[in-house]
């Protein structure tokens, strides 16, 4: 590494030294850059100005429960950067939610949003409430509390959030409820919920089948298809169910979900009348163990991961920090060539380091994620809802191929070859970066 990028993650670690998750996507991210940053003196001080977020707003969320209890939660929304145009981010509520995550979470939208077709900047936020376990009343309560304070931040030309790890269609329901309630005038919409006050509710479907497009591009590439290849899937969420339709859709064998007590194997590859009983499952609070009792020829495995299963493709879409250096190894053992990231930096630093090695192509979050962006704006500008599904995953691949080929231009840019397993990894970095770079350049020190 550099003289120079040293000094910025050196810089980093002495602010923050407490945020490990902030300071892992920083390192991942100035790993992606070194050549960038070499080779203009003037990216140095451009990148320690982006690495500190533009607004970081920290409230306290108090909230009764259904017993009359009060609670109180914190609440959290970092404005990473608006140098190409107003934010859109996630809201995570999860009991390890804090101030770390929320950085980090912010500083890699705010790159996927660069990287996209839109001229958007980067948020993120939530809260360490954890809705599992608490009643529609008790959420309701929580979501009109959070949103007493957040929604003067929040506005079309400003922030929108999007669903992420916690949140789904019914806690933005009673979000935007109490924003449009306090905002006194309809404002545009969050993207994510229900079809008759907000848009398509493409965003998951998007991200989902997004991750699938690009692994066929990525294949295609290399004169594969991937038809018939054994994919390994983690979560249970909507994301990872969205994964497992298109997979089904392309031929693929998808062949394990997860969740956080252990994972789900079936041999004989899920389809989508079994998706709609994994589904039923979640829904119900039920244990995915319960789908072993139908389908004999599955097992679900306690205390576990996937990544021993033997696969071709990887999609890790728990959350971050899910693969680690054994994680790796077993993943590399297992023949997987393929690692598409749907959860955002979901491999330790270690387990990077195990597959760079072993030549396992990774396609990024940054890039592979993409498709939730562009849903979320879809539905924001163009509001069509006569759109037939057709008509959507067309205009998905296309922008799916348009951030595949600026990730690979940008890396070749920099010599890095389309064959080298990092190409896309340091390609998607490289031109988020220069994008936001540049706007910086002509906007002054803002």
């Amino acid at each position: 590494m550099s003289k120079t990028s040293g000094s910025i993650i050196e810089a980093a670690l002495k602010r923050d030294p407490q945020e490990a998750e902030f300071l892992q996507s920083i390192q991942e991210a100035i790993h992606a850059l070194e050549r960038v940053i070499s080779k203009n003196s003037n990216y140095v001080s451009m990148m320690e100005r982006l690495l500190e977020p533009e607004r970081t707003i920290i409230f306290r969320v108090p909230w009764v429960d259904d017993r009359g209890e009060t609670h109180v939660n914190r609440g959290f929304r970092i404005h990473f950067n608006q140098t190409l145009g107003p934010c859109r981010g996630g809201l995570r509520f999860h009991s390890s939610m804090n101030l770390s995550i929320a950085k980090f979470l912010s500083f890699e939208q705010t790159l996927k949003n660069a990287l996209s077709p839109y001229r958007l900047g980067g948020s993120s936020g939530g809260s360490d409430f954890d809705p599992k376990g608490k009643s529609d009343n008790e959420i309701m309560r929580f979501c009109q509390s959070f949103m007493n304070e957040l929604y003067r931040y929040l506005g079309p030309d400003k922030d929108l959030p999007t669903e992420e790890m916690g949140v789904g269609t019914r806690e933005m329901g009673f979000l935007y409820g109490q924003y449009r309630r306090l905002a006194g005038q309809y404002q545009g919409s969050f993207t994510g919920p229900r079809v008759n006050w907000s848009g398509a509710s493409l965003r998951t479907e998007a991200t989902g089948y997004g991750l699938v497009f690009f692994a066929q591009l990525i294949l295609a590439d290399m004169n594969k298809e991937l038809k018939g290849l054994r994919c390994v899937v983690s979560g249970s969420g909507k994301i990872a169910m969205h994964v497992l339709e298109k997979l089904i859709a392309y031929g693929a064998i998808p062949i394990t979900v997860s969740d956080s007590r252990g994972y789900l194997v079936d041999e004989d590859g899920f389809d989508f009348m079994k998706i709609s009983f994994l589904r039923d499952i979640k829904a119900q609070h039920r244990s995915l163990r319960d789908y072993s009792k139908t389908y004999a020829r599955s097992k679900y495995y306690d205390e576990v991961k996937p990544w021993n299963e033997r696969c071709d493709v990887a999609f890790p879409c728990a959350s971050q920090n899910e693969i680690d250096q054994s994680d790796a190894v077993a993943l590399v053992n297992s023949g997987c060539r393929i690692v598409v990231e749907g959860s955002n930096m979901p491999c330790t630093p270690e387990a990077v380091d195990i597959m760079r090695k072993a030549n396992v192509i990774v396609a990024p979050a940054m890039a592979a994620g993409v498709g939730g962006v562009v849903a979320g704006e879809l539905e924001l500008k163009e509001c069509n809802l006569s759109w037939s599904p057709q008509d959507f995953e067309s205009k998905l691949q296309e922008a799916m191929k348009l951030t595949y080929e600026r990730a690979l231009k940008a890396a070749n840019d920099f010599g890095y070859q389309k064959e080298s397993p990092e190409a896309l990894v340091h390609g998607a970095a490289i031109s988020a970066f220069l994008t936001i770079a540049n706007g910086m350049t002509d906007q002054g020190c803002v």
